[in-house]
């Protein structure tokens, strides 16, 4: 064939419409023709059938629709549209030599053609373009062609595709039928797990899987045998939707152990329906064994905040004392309730002595608490918010100012007045925040604003805030996390974690937040303002001995009453024995679920655990308050109540300790109208 030479044309012509009026006029010409050089190309081949136009057909139309509808961009287009012709000339066992003439052959044939069409003229513009029409094509077939998969049942036609490309990462890459078949899996799979996958890939029996699993002794992180139902995507294939993050420990051949972490995605049809599952293996190794670089960060964090890690390891003895105090006692509440019904059964002469022990016991739970209460609470001082400020700032000024764009801070001190604190720690607390703003500005530094102010309802506000790159969601969620394994964040998480816990004993909150309409995150701190000494004295007279509360808001003998509390055997004896004193009893697992039922159901009562994984005792009161004033409510406990507020005791009518006496209780829920001769006088038994 003579290709004929180049030729300059007197002006540009459009390629994509001198290819389009070349197809549209000479298609089954450049298709026979194409067909017919094949032949002659690969004449030793033997293609099934022998009818080498009929896959050629197709992709010349195709070629006519994409310029006629999307013009160059046909440039692009017509490659994906050829890529299955790769894996059809794979099956038809065409070799790469082959899949190279044929499109050889086309491009020939092509530029034939037009010149022949067009009196031997072929301008630059309109060869260039069949030539890389054709050479992009040429290169979609022949990447499908090399990493086409044969398989019985071909479900995922680019995973030739797929394979070549995710060959290089370090994710490896399964594929699932929806029979469970495992039909395709990237080398990483084998280099992960540390075993060849080929005798799992295509295979329908699960044995094969499971083999494999036993030879690399693989386990959850707990050390229990990893199955192959236990495989993420045999979890996705049954319940039809997304498994994250499951881990699994394989033992690779040399005796190194390798964590990996499975997750698994189903892929669908149009539809919506199922076609199969993508499942995802990633090597956390490196992340598994970062306990060491964290007790390495403890270590520094130690040395530089000696102080304040020494003030950590009192808290979390005080906070496991108090802790190991609330289940003991719920325990014991157990056994009192236990006790009394028993009580009226038997001879009480055989139940006294036990009953005296579990007293005993209660009070040396309350000893205990109360030594905590008075660790915790021994260094606490009147301190003024903005003079603590004023001392932190000289502190940290030289580390603010050190580097060659300073740090620089402004002052909005609104005088919010004092806080209930140690001084010290407040100290540390602000020096710290402002050190936290120095590592987050990085070394371009910036500003600072510290400001502060007295809030609605005797709060005070302190808030330090700059206007670098808001926190992501993901960061906000970890800020207090003293696990965090975010790159320098242990060391920060760690400091908030503990400041965060020491400002909730004085009654306070810190946050952290992004500012809204602009850039930047602030540090906020919010406490209890001091009150007159009158008060205080009051609300240390309420925490010491449990007296002098306002009288009951109740108007009527109580008989519908409603225990809530997250322990089914607590709550179940105190229905139990109420029920047999007359009350109508019911019980509520939790704070959602009792506001839900005080809305359903006029209560005249309601006794309510502190503690409770939802809500606590404490906002559950507030909410029944506000919905009924004069219903009688009571807090039952186990833990020490002095460091609650004053607002948060003033919700309530009474606070029972674990363990409760019983006797005190029925008198509570018995008590008369004694509101007509303004002789109330609540009940608060220790």
């Amino acid at each position: 064939m003579v290709i004929p030479f180049l030729q300059d044309t007197p002006r540009p012509v459009d390629p994509v419409t001198a290819l389009l009026a070349l197809l549209e006029e000479e298609g089954e010409r450049v298709v026979r023709l194409w067909a017919k050089r094949i032949r002659a190309e690969t004449h030793e081949l033997d293609v099934p059938g022998r009818d080498l136009r009929a896959p050629l057909r197709p992709l010349v139309d195709e070629l006519v629709r994409l310029l006629r509808d999307r013009g160059r961009d046909a440039l692009i287009l017509w490659p994906e549209v050829v890529r299955s012709h790769g894996a059809r000339r794979y099956d038809q066992r065409f070799d790469a030599e082959d899949l190279a003439r044929e499109f050889k052959a086309l491009g020939e044939v092509l530029l034939y053609v037009y010149a022949r069409r067009n009196r031997q003229r072929l301008e630059p513009e309109v060869a260039t373009f069949m030539v890389e029409l054709v050479g992009e094509a040429h290169a979609s077939a022949q990447a499908s062609f090399t990493r086409v998969l044969k398989t019985e049942e071909v479900r995922f036609r680019e995973a030739a595709v797929m394979e070549s490309v995710l060959n290089h990462v370090e994710v490896g890459i399964l594929l699932a039928e929806l029979d469970g078949t495992v039909s395709f899996a990237t080398p990483p799979v084998s280099r992960l797990i540390g075993m060849p996958m080929r005798a799992v890939v295509g295979a329908r029996s699960h044995t094969s899987l499971a083999t494999v699993l036993s030879q690399v002794n693989a386990r959850h992180p707990d050390g229990t045998p990893f199955k192959v139902a236990d495989m993420p995507f045999m979890r996705a294939l049954r319940e039809h939707g997304p498994v994250r993050g499951v881990l699994m420990v394989v033992e690779r051949p040399g005796g190194d152990e390798a964590t990996l972490e499975l997750s698994a995605t189903p892929l669908r049809q149009e539809g919506d329906e199922l076609a199969g599952v993508i499942q995802t293996f990633t090597d956390r190794t490196e992340a598994a064994n970062q306990n060491k670089a964290l007790l390495s960060a403890h270590d520094e964090l130690r040395r530089l905040q000696d102080r304040l890690l020494q003030r950590t390891r009192t808290q979390a003895l005080g906070q496991l004392a108090s802790g190991a105090a609330h289940a003991l006692n719920n325990l014991l509440n157990v056994l009192r309730l236990r006790i009394t019904l028993l009580r009226r059964e038997y001879n009480p002469e055989h139940l006294d002595s036990l009953d005296r022990t579990v007293g005993q016991v209660g009070e040396l739970v309350a000893r205990l608490q109360e030594f905590n209460v008075e660790r915790s609470e021994e260094h606490l001082h009147d301190v003024q918010v903005d003079a603590m400020v004023r001392e932190a700032l000289e502190l940290a000024r030289g580390e603010l100012e050190q580097r060659e764009h300073p740090v620089t801070v402004e002052l909005r001190l609104g005088s919010p007045g004092a806080v209930r604190a140690d001084p010290g720690f407040f100290r540390e607390l602000v020096v710290n925040l402002l050190l936290a703003e120095r590592e987050r500005l990085g070394d371009g530094g910036g500003r600072v604003v510290i400001q502060t102010r007295a809030e609605p309802g005797g709060q005070g506000m302190l808030r330090v805030e700059d206007a670098g790159t808001p926190y992501s969601a993901g960061e906000l969620t970890r800020m207090f996390d003293p696990l965090n394994r975010d790159v320098g964040a242990p060391q920060l998480s760690l400091l908030l974690a503990v400041a965060r816990e020491q400002v909730r004993r004085w009654g306070g909150e810190l946050t952290v937040e992004n500012l809204a309409g602009r850039p930047g995150a602030a540090f906020v701190v919010r406490m209890p303002l001091v009150r007159s000494a009158q008060e205080r004295e009051e609300d240390e007279r309420l925490a010491g001995d449990g007296f002098g509360m306002a009288g009951p808001r109740r108007f009527q003998r109580t008989r519908r009453v409603l225990v809530v509390d997250d322990d089914p055997d607590n709550a179940r004896m105190m229905a139990e024995l109420l029920s047999e004193e007359g009350y109508d009893v019911k019980v509520a697992p939790g704070g959602e679920v009792a506001l839900k039922m005080w809305d359903e159901r006029l209560y005249d009562a309601a006794l309510l655990d502190a503690v409770m994984p939802d809500l606590s005792g404490w906002e559950v009161a507030r909410e029944l308050r506000q919905r009924s004033p004069h219903a009688l409510l009571a807090i039952v406990t186990g833990m020490d109540v002095r460091g609650q507020n004053r607002a948060n005791l003033a919700l309530v009518d009474a606070v029972f300790r674990k363990p409760i006496d019983v006797g005190a209780l029925d008198d509570f829920l018995g008590q008369s109208d004694l509101s007509s001769s303004g002789s109330a006088s609540p009940s608060f038994p220790g």
